[in-house]
């Protein structure tokens, strides 16, 4: 295959998905134009103050959560790879009345005018997955970010990603053993919608996303494991208490999140 072909497909993948996830009852856009923060209190909590901050944010789909991090005080750049997702953020970010910046592009090749420009990058929730190579993202990060720079990163644990569908057995490798190419019906955001999605992704071990880090001259400053999702995200989930959700049976034996803070040296 070539190359560039996964990014085509996932392009497609979450431009198909923008009007979808914008309709959604998980995204709520109508609360969140009336001034709900779309933010975690976890992601909150590690990200700490953000007045004045210069702050990039990876991956960030049609906008939300760089609109909520621009109205907690950051200077805000969101970066995405679907270009419908992006001008769904940019006349977001008009509605909403706040100054951010927002360009299309693959995160593994950002631009240069972004080197060195960062006090924080920010990226969450079911990103390392679609990225075919971690040392190269974070590289790219690195560039992006001023001496001292931190990258906060909240992402869904990759044990997950090891059981089919069903949470019933093991179905995938933890280990990257290369591209896994699907076709889904509907959205993790709208489970039973009339859609149908290919896309291209990676499992990544734990391993994978912290050396790539370290190797790119980053020192670890915190990493940490949670046993709930703040998201409905997956199938045969139960709520176990406020924006705590856990797999039904699996209960509270895996890990399904996990953060770390990295500071660039």
């Amino acid at each position: 295959m070539d190359p560039s072909a996964y990014l085509d497909i996932n392009r497609k993948s979450w431009n198909d998905r923008v009007d979808l996830h914008m309709q959604s009852e998980f995204y709520d856009l109508d609360a969140f134009l009336q001034g709900k923060c779309s933010l975690q209190p976890l992601e909150v909590e590690l990200l700490g103050s953000l007045a004045g901050v210069k702050l990039l944010h990876l991956q960030c789909h049609f906008g939300q959560d760089s609109i909520s991090l621009a109205r907690r005080g950051a200077n805000v750049t969101g970066v995405d790879l679907s270009d419908k997702g992006i001008e769904a953020a940019k006349e977001l970010a008009k509605k909403t009345g706040q100054d951010a910046t927002f360009i299309c592009c693959d995160v593994c090749n950002l631009p240069p005018s972004l080197d060195a420009s960062f006090d924080l990058a920010f990226t969450s929730y079911g990103v390392l997955g679609w990225l075919p190579d971690l040392s190269k993202w974070a590289s790219a990060v690195a560039k992006t970010l001023r001496p001292g720079g931190r990258l906060v990163l909240v992402e869904f644990h990759p044990l997950l990603w090891m059981y089919d569908n069903a949470f019933k057995s093991i179905g995938y490798d933890y280990f990257n053993t290369g591209p896994i190419r699907e076709t889904e019906t509907g959205s993790y955001a709208e489970p039973d919608a009339n859609i149908v999605l290919e896309t291209m992704s990676w499992n990544h071990p734990l391993s994978d996303a912290i050396s790539s880090l370290l190797d790119a001259g980053f020192q670890l400053n915190h990493f940490a494991e949670y046993d709930y999702s703040p998201y409905p995200c997956f199938s045969f989930v139960e709520a176990s208490g406020p924006g705590k959700f856990r797999i039904r049976g699996l209960n509270r034996r895996v890990p399904m999140l996990y953060s770390l803070i990295a500071r660039k040296s």
